[in-house]
């Protein structure tokens, strides 16, 4: 079975989301942008979600996370609990 590890950032706007992104794909540590702004409980680790497998996640996480390149930020991700940015750090 294919497994993922990942790391996210929930923020809830769009807006918010790209402003983010911008920053991190500009040199800012993405652990530490999640540790100052995700509203998830994993951003207290960099948001890392730690490794799962298909169907753990919402299905717009796991269409990134099973598909979207590794190593890359991607997003805005919108899902029920807001707008994600996530990175694939490994796939198995």
């Amino acid at each position: 079975m294919a497994t993922a590890t990942a790391r996210h950032i929930l923020v809830d706007s769009e807006e918010k989301c790209n402003e983010l992104k911008e920053q991190i794909n500009g040199g800012t540590d993405f652990a530490e942008v999640a540790k100052q702004h995700s509203s998830c409980p994993s951003g207290s680790s960099g948001g890392d979600l730690g490794s799962f497998g298909p169907g753990a996640m919402v299905p717009e996480f796991d269409q990134v996370c099973f598909n979207g390149e590794v190593g890359v930020v991607h997003g805005p991700v919108k899902t029920q609990f807001g707008y994600h940015l996530l990175e694939v750090t490994e796939r198995a």
